[in-house]
Protein backbone atom coordinates (compact mmCIF):
# COMPACT_ATOMS: atom_id res chain seq x y z
CA UNK A 1 0.00 0.00 0.00
CA UNK A 2 1.19 3.53 -0.81
CA UNK A 3 0.05 6.59 1.12
CA UNK A 4 0.58 10.33 0.63
CA UNK A 5 -0.68 13.61 2.06
CA UNK A 6 -2.11 16.34 -0.17
CA UNK A 7 -1.93 20.03 0.69
CA UNK A 8 -5.28 21.48 1.76
CA UNK A 9 -4.35 24.66 3.63
CA UNK A 10 -3.89 22.97 7.01
CA UNK A 11 -0.78 21.85 8.84
CA UNK A 12 -1.54 18.14 8.40
CA UNK A 13 -3.13 17.99 4.93
CA UNK A 14 -5.41 15.27 3.58
CA UNK A 15 -4.51 11.60 3.45
CA UNK A 16 -4.66 10.01 0.00
CA UNK A 17 -4.13 6.45 -1.18
CA UNK A 18 -1.86 6.20 -4.24
CA UNK A 19 -1.75 3.45 -6.86
CA UNK A 20 1.28 1.20 -7.15
CA UNK A 21 2.47 2.91 -10.34
CA UNK A 22 1.97 6.37 -8.75
CA UNK A 23 -0.42 7.42 -11.52
CA UNK A 24 -3.72 7.57 -9.60
CA UNK A 25 -4.88 8.63 -6.15
CA UNK A 26 -8.02 8.56 -4.04
CA UNK A 27 -8.89 10.60 -0.96
CA UNK A 28 -9.15 8.52 2.20
CA UNK A 29 -11.49 10.95 3.93
CA UNK A 30 -14.18 8.32 4.50
CA UNK A 31 -11.61 6.27 6.45
CA UNK A 32 -9.16 8.77 7.95
CA UNK A 33 -8.21 12.38 7.31
CA UNK A 34 -4.60 12.15 8.42
CA UNK A 35 -1.89 9.52 8.37
CA UNK A 36 -1.32 9.80 12.11
CA UNK A 37 -4.91 8.65 12.67
CA UNK A 38 -4.12 5.49 10.73
CA UNK A 39 -0.92 4.87 12.67
CA UNK A 40 -2.80 5.28 15.95
CA UNK A 41 -5.38 2.66 14.94
CA UNK A 42 -3.48 0.62 12.36
CA UNK A 43 -5.13 -2.77 12.78
CA UNK A 44 -8.58 -1.31 12.24
CA UNK A 45 -7.97 1.37 9.58
CA UNK A 46 -5.18 -0.13 7.46
CA UNK A 47 -7.37 -2.94 6.01
CA UNK A 48 -9.94 -0.37 4.82
CA UNK A 49 -7.19 1.64 3.13
CA UNK A 50 -5.84 -1.55 1.58
CA UNK A 51 -9.21 -2.13 -0.04
CA UNK A 52 -9.11 1.33 -1.62
CA UNK A 53 -5.56 0.61 -2.76
CA UNK A 54 -6.62 -2.63 -4.45
CA UNK A 55 -9.49 -0.86 -6.19
CA UNK A 56 -7.10 1.81 -7.47
CA UNK A 57 -4.71 -0.77 -8.88
CA UNK A 58 -7.58 -2.63 -10.55
CA UNK A 59 -9.09 0.53 -12.04
CA UNK A 60 -12.29 0.17 -10.00
CA UNK A 61 -12.00 3.19 -7.70
CA UNK A 62 -14.99 5.45 -8.45
CA UNK A 63 -13.42 8.77 -7.43
CA UNK A 64 -9.82 8.31 -8.52
CA UNK A 65 -7.87 11.25 -9.90
CA UNK A 66 -4.37 11.72 -11.41
CA UNK A 67 -1.70 11.76 -8.71
CA UNK A 68 0.42 14.93 -8.65
CA UNK A 69 3.54 14.76 -6.43
CA UNK A 70 3.84 18.56 -6.59
CA UNK A 71 0.71 18.80 -4.43
CA UNK A 72 2.20 16.61 -1.70
CA UNK A 73 3.33 17.54 1.75
CA UNK A 74 5.52 15.09 3.64
CA UNK A 75 3.35 11.96 4.03
CA UNK A 76 3.52 12.56 7.79
CA UNK A 77 3.89 16.36 7.96
CA UNK A 78 4.28 16.42 11.74
CA UNK A 79 5.65 13.42 13.59
CA UNK A 80 6.01 12.65 17.28
CA UNK A 81 9.66 11.72 16.79
CA UNK A 82 12.36 11.82 14.09
CA UNK A 83 15.33 9.74 15.20
CA UNK A 84 18.19 9.41 12.75
CA UNK A 85 20.80 6.70 13.05
CA UNK A 86 24.03 5.96 11.25
CA UNK A 87 23.62 2.38 10.13
CA UNK A 88 26.25 2.49 7.36
CA UNK A 89 29.60 2.15 9.10
CA UNK A 90 31.41 2.83 5.84
CA UNK A 91 30.06 6.39 5.89
CA UNK A 92 31.20 6.96 9.47
CA UNK A 93 34.60 5.39 8.83
CA UNK A 94 35.13 7.36 5.62
CA UNK A 95 34.46 10.82 7.03
CA UNK A 96 36.42 10.07 10.21
CA UNK A 97 39.40 8.66 8.32
CA UNK A 98 39.50 11.75 6.10
CA UNK A 99 40.01 13.95 9.18
CA UNK A 100 42.42 11.55 10.91
CA UNK A 101 39.96 10.30 13.52
CA UNK A 102 39.62 6.68 14.62
CA UNK A 103 36.37 4.77 14.77
CA UNK A 104 34.94 4.51 18.30
CA UNK A 105 35.39 1.08 19.88
CA UNK A 106 31.63 0.67 20.20
CA UNK A 107 30.95 1.35 16.50
CA UNK A 108 30.34 -2.29 15.63
CA UNK A 109 27.77 -2.85 18.38
CA UNK A 110 26.23 0.50 19.27
CA UNK A 111 24.73 2.69 16.52
CA UNK A 112 25.08 6.46 16.47
CA UNK A 113 21.75 8.28 16.69
CA UNK A 114 20.42 11.79 17.19
CA UNK A 115 16.94 13.25 17.61
CA UNK A 116 16.03 15.82 14.96
CA UNK A 117 13.18 18.24 14.44
CA UNK A 118 9.89 16.57 13.57
CA UNK A 119 7.35 19.38 13.95
CA UNK A 120 7.77 20.62 10.38
CA UNK A 121 8.81 17.89 7.95
CA UNK A 122 9.18 19.04 4.35
CA UNK A 123 7.42 17.79 1.24
CA UNK A 124 9.14 16.30 -1.81
CA UNK A 125 9.34 19.56 -3.79
CA UNK A 126 10.05 21.93 -0.90
CA UNK A 127 12.85 24.44 -1.39
CA UNK A 128 15.96 24.13 0.76
CA UNK A 129 16.00 27.62 2.23
CA UNK A 130 19.36 28.91 3.43
CA UNK A 131 20.54 32.37 4.48
CA UNK A 132 24.11 31.79 3.30
CA UNK A 133 25.95 29.41 0.97
CA UNK A 134 28.81 29.59 3.49
CA UNK A 135 26.79 27.34 5.79
CA UNK A 136 27.67 24.38 3.54
CA UNK A 137 24.37 22.97 2.25
CA UNK A 138 24.54 19.21 1.78
CA UNK A 139 21.98 16.58 0.84
CA UNK A 140 21.83 13.18 2.53
CA UNK A 141 19.91 10.35 0.89
CA UNK A 142 18.46 8.01 3.49
CA UNK A 143 15.72 5.49 4.07
CA UNK A 144 13.47 5.50 7.11
CA UNK A 145 10.75 3.50 8.81
CA UNK A 146 7.61 4.66 10.59
CA UNK A 147 6.71 2.59 13.62
CA UNK A 148 3.68 1.57 15.55
CA UNK A 149 3.92 1.51 19.35
CA UNK A 150 7.22 0.05 20.57
CA UNK A 151 7.66 -0.95 24.23
CA UNK A 152 10.74 0.10 26.15
CA UNK A 153 13.48 -2.50 26.07
CA UNK A 154 12.13 -4.11 22.91
CA UNK A 155 14.42 -6.67 21.27
CA UNK A 156 15.61 -5.95 17.73
CA UNK A 157 13.80 -8.90 16.11
CA UNK A 158 10.53 -7.94 17.77
CA UNK A 159 11.09 -4.29 16.86
CA UNK A 160 10.81 -5.17 13.18
CA UNK A 161 7.21 -6.21 13.81
CA UNK A 162 6.46 -2.57 14.65
CA UNK A 163 7.48 -1.29 11.20
CA UNK A 164 4.37 0.10 9.52
CA UNK A 165 5.77 2.13 6.62
CA UNK A 166 9.00 2.77 4.73
CA UNK A 167 10.10 6.20 3.50
CA UNK A 168 12.74 7.92 1.37
CA UNK A 169 14.39 10.95 2.98
CA UNK A 170 16.68 13.89 2.26
CA UNK A 171 18.18 14.73 5.65
CA UNK A 172 19.62 18.14 4.74
CA UNK A 173 22.72 19.19 6.69
CA UNK A 174 24.46 22.56 6.96
CA UNK A 175 27.96 21.12 7.24
CA UNK A 176 29.84 24.26 8.20
CA UNK A 177 27.57 24.79 11.22
CA UNK A 178 28.19 21.28 12.52
CA UNK A 179 31.63 21.66 14.20
CA UNK A 180 30.63 24.48 16.55
CA UNK A 181 27.47 22.62 17.56
CA UNK A 182 29.29 19.36 18.25
CA UNK A 183 31.99 21.21 20.18
CA UNK A 184 29.33 22.16 22.71
CA UNK A 185 28.66 18.47 23.33
CA UNK A 186 24.90 18.76 22.94
CA UNK A 187 24.15 17.65 19.38
CA UNK A 188 22.59 19.09 16.23
CA UNK A 189 20.04 21.91 16.08
CA UNK A 190 20.97 24.77 13.75
CA UNK A 191 22.89 22.50 11.38
CA UNK A 192 19.82 20.39 10.70
CA UNK A 193 17.03 22.26 8.85
CA UNK A 194 13.78 20.60 7.81
CA UNK A 195 14.10 17.00 6.59
CA UNK A 196 12.33 16.28 3.29
CA UNK A 197 10.34 13.16 2.39
CA UNK A 198 9.45 11.55 -0.93
CA UNK A 199 5.77 11.81 -1.99
CA UNK A 200 4.63 8.43 -0.70
CA UNK A 201 5.35 6.09 2.16
CA UNK A 202 4.86 2.40 1.47
CA UNK A 203 4.10 -0.72 3.47
CA UNK A 204 7.01 -3.20 3.53
CA UNK A 205 5.13 -5.77 1.44
CA UNK A 206 5.31 -3.39 -1.53
CA UNK A 207 9.01 -4.18 -1.82
CA UNK A 208 8.57 -7.94 -1.97
CA UNK A 209 11.90 -9.73 -1.57
CA UNK A 210 13.73 -6.38 -1.62
CA UNK A 211 12.61 -5.95 2.02
CA UNK A 212 14.56 -8.59 3.90
CA UNK A 213 15.83 -8.84 7.49
CA UNK A 214 15.11 -5.22 8.20
CA UNK A 215 16.92 -3.86 5.15
CA UNK A 216 15.86 -2.43 1.79
CA UNK A 217 17.86 -4.17 -0.92
CA UNK A 218 17.50 -1.57 -3.68
CA UNK A 219 19.76 1.17 -5.08
CA UNK A 220 19.17 4.81 -4.11
CA UNK A 221 19.85 7.26 -6.93
CA UNK A 222 21.10 10.82 -6.32
CA UNK A 223 21.11 13.33 -9.16
CA UNK A 224 22.77 16.67 -8.42
CA UNK A 225 22.20 19.46 -10.96
CA UNK A 226 21.12 16.90 -13.54
CA UNK A 227 24.17 14.66 -13.07
CA UNK A 228 23.83 11.25 -11.50
CA UNK A 229 26.38 11.20 -8.68
CA UNK A 230 25.25 8.22 -6.63
CA UNK A 231 23.61 4.85 -7.07
CA UNK A 232 24.35 3.28 -3.71
CA UNK A 233 22.92 -0.10 -2.72
CA UNK A 234 20.87 0.38 0.43
CA UNK A 235 20.99 -3.20 1.71
CA UNK A 236 24.47 -4.61 1.25
CA UNK A 237 26.49 -2.37 3.57
CA UNK A 238 23.81 -1.52 6.15
CA UNK A 239 25.55 -2.73 9.31
CA UNK A 240 22.63 -2.13 11.68
CA UNK A 241 19.22 -3.15 10.34
CA UNK A 242 16.09 -1.16 11.16
CA UNK A 243 15.11 -3.51 13.97
CA UNK A 244 18.41 -2.78 15.70
CA UNK A 245 17.98 0.97 15.21
CA UNK A 246 14.46 0.87 16.66
CA UNK A 247 15.63 -1.25 19.60
CA UNK A 248 18.47 1.21 20.26
CA UNK A 249 16.01 4.11 20.38
CA UNK A 250 13.66 2.15 22.65
CA UNK A 251 16.29 0.88 25.08
CA UNK A 252 15.09 3.09 27.92
CA UNK A 253 11.80 4.53 26.67
CA UNK A 254 8.84 3.44 24.61
CA UNK A 255 8.20 4.82 21.13
CA UNK A 256 4.71 5.88 20.17
CA UNK A 257 3.01 5.12 16.86
CA UNK A 258 4.21 7.60 14.26
CA UNK A 259 7.85 7.65 15.36
CA UNK A 260 10.22 7.87 12.37
CA UNK A 261 13.63 6.18 12.50
CA UNK A 262 16.19 6.97 9.80
CA UNK A 263 19.04 4.86 8.47
CA UNK A 264 21.62 7.61 8.15
CA UNK A 265 23.44 8.34 4.89
CA UNK A 266 23.42 5.35 2.54
CA UNK A 267 26.99 4.38 1.75
CA UNK A 268 28.91 1.60 0.01
CA UNK A 269 32.47 0.45 0.57
CA UNK A 270 35.27 1.40 -1.79
CA UNK A 271 37.10 -1.00 -4.09
CA UNK A 272 40.90 -1.24 -4.28
CA UNK A 273 42.23 -0.71 -7.81
CA UNK A 274 45.94 -0.33 -8.56
CA UNK A 275 46.92 1.04 -5.15
CA UNK A 276 43.94 3.41 -5.18
CA UNK A 277 40.50 3.15 -3.62
CA UNK A 278 37.57 3.88 -5.93
CA UNK A 279 33.89 4.12 -5.06
CA UNK A 280 32.00 2.78 -8.12
CA UNK A 281 28.55 3.41 -6.60
CA UNK A 282 29.26 7.10 -6.01
CA UNK A 283 27.98 8.97 -2.99
CA UNK A 284 24.76 9.92 -1.19
CA UNK A 285 26.06 13.13 0.38
CA UNK A 286 28.70 15.70 -0.57
CA UNK A 287 30.59 15.28 2.70
CA UNK A 288 31.36 11.72 1.67
CA UNK A 289 32.58 12.85 -1.76
CA UNK A 290 34.87 15.35 -0.05
CA UNK A 291 36.19 12.60 2.22
CA UNK A 292 36.95 10.49 -0.85
CA UNK A 293 38.89 13.38 -2.38
CA UNK A 294 40.82 13.97 0.83
CA UNK A 295 41.88 10.33 1.01
CA UNK A 296 42.80 10.18 -2.67
CA UNK A 297 44.35 13.60 -3.27
CA UNK A 298 45.04 15.10 0.13
CA UNK A 299 42.28 17.71 0.09
CA UNK A 300 38.63 18.12 -0.90
CA UNK A 301 37.77 20.02 -4.09
CA UNK A 302 34.03 19.52 -4.45
CA UNK A 303 32.11 22.43 -2.95
CA UNK A 304 28.77 22.19 -1.20
CA UNK A 305 25.52 23.17 -2.86
CA UNK A 306 25.00 26.70 -4.16
CA UNK A 307 21.86 28.78 -4.64
CA UNK A 308 20.03 27.41 -7.65
CA UNK A 309 21.45 23.88 -7.25
CA UNK A 310 18.97 21.01 -7.41
CA UNK A 311 18.94 17.53 -5.92
CA UNK A 312 16.80 14.60 -7.00
CA UNK A 313 16.66 11.42 -4.90
CA UNK A 314 14.75 8.32 -6.00
CA UNK A 315 14.51 4.56 -5.48
CA UNK A 316 13.41 2.27 -8.29
CA UNK A 317 12.25 -1.28 -7.76
CA UNK A 318 13.51 -4.31 -9.59
CA UNK A 319 10.82 -3.68 -12.20
CA UNK A 320 12.28 -0.23 -12.89
CA UNK A 321 9.28 1.62 -11.41
CA UNK A 322 9.67 4.37 -8.80
CA UNK A 323 8.87 3.06 -5.33
CA UNK A 324 8.41 6.26 -3.31
CA UNK A 325 8.32 8.87 -6.06
CA UNK A 326 11.17 11.38 -6.27
CA UNK A 327 12.43 14.08 -3.95
CA UNK A 328 13.12 17.20 -6.06
CA UNK A 329 14.54 20.18 -4.22
CA UNK A 330 16.27 23.46 -5.05
CA UNK A 331 18.53 25.53 -2.80
CA UNK A 332 17.23 29.10 -2.49
CA UNK A 333 18.27 32.13 -0.41
CA UNK A 334 15.96 32.98 2.44
CA UNK A 335 15.21 36.44 1.00
CA UNK A 336 14.13 34.87 -2.30
CA UNK A 337 11.43 32.35 -1.54
CA UNK A 338 10.74 29.59 0.90
CA UNK A 339 9.13 26.23 0.52
CA UNK A 340 5.45 26.34 -0.23
CA UNK A 341 3.20 26.77 2.78
CA UNK A 342 0.51 24.15 3.29
CA UNK A 343 -2.23 24.59 0.74
CA UNK A 344 -0.15 26.45 -1.85
CA UNK A 345 1.49 25.12 -4.97
CA UNK A 346 5.01 23.84 -4.49
CA UNK A 347 7.84 25.58 -6.28
CA UNK A 348 8.95 23.93 -9.48
CA UNK A 349 12.37 22.32 -9.51
CA UNK A 350 14.47 22.33 -12.62
CA UNK A 351 17.33 20.04 -13.59
CA UNK A 352 15.53 16.78 -12.91
CA UNK A 353 16.78 15.06 -16.06
CA UNK A 354 19.42 12.53 -15.10
CA UNK A 355 22.71 12.79 -16.97
CA UNK A 356 25.18 10.00 -16.44
CA UNK A 357 28.61 10.87 -15.13
CA UNK A 358 31.62 9.96 -17.28
CA UNK A 359 32.16 6.26 -17.84
CA UNK A 360 33.83 4.34 -15.07
CA UNK A 361 32.08 5.55 -11.95
CA UNK A 362 29.41 7.90 -10.69
CA UNK A 363 31.78 9.87 -8.50
CA UNK A 364 34.33 10.65 -11.21
CA UNK A 365 32.97 14.15 -11.82
CA UNK A 366 31.06 16.21 -9.30
CA UNK A 367 27.98 18.17 -10.21
CA UNK A 368 29.14 21.08 -8.07
CA UNK A 369 32.09 23.40 -8.56
CA UNK A 370 35.41 21.58 -8.55
CA UNK A 371 37.60 24.32 -7.13
CA UNK A 372 39.80 24.25 -4.05
CA UNK A 373 37.65 24.85 -1.03
CA UNK A 374 38.78 27.08 1.79
CA UNK A 375 36.75 25.02 4.20
CA UNK A 376 38.90 22.68 6.21
CA UNK A 377 38.03 18.96 6.11
CA UNK A 378 37.42 19.11 9.86
CA UNK A 379 33.91 20.30 9.00
CA UNK A 380 33.01 16.79 7.86
CA UNK A 381 31.96 15.84 11.37
CA UNK A 382 28.32 14.96 10.86
CA UNK A 383 28.02 11.20 10.78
Amino acid sequence: MKLATYQDGTRDGQLVVVSRDLSQAHYATHIANRLQQVLDDWNYLAPALEEVYNQLNQGRARHAFPFDPAQCMAPLPRAYQWLDGSAYLNHVELVRKARGADMPESAQTDPLMYQGGSDDLAGPHADIVCASEAWGVDFEAELAVVTGDVPAGCASDRALDAVRLLALVNDVTLRNLVPDELAKGFGFVQSKPATAFAPVMVTPDELGEAWSRGRVHLPVQCTWNGRKVGLCEAGSDMHFHFGQLIAHAAKTRRLRAGSIVGSGTISNKGVARKNRIDWPHGYSCIAEKRAMETLQDGQPTTEYMKFGDTIRIEVKGRDGASVFGAILQEVVPSESRGRAAPGTAAASVSGDTAVLAPAGSFFASSAGSASDSSTDSSTETSE
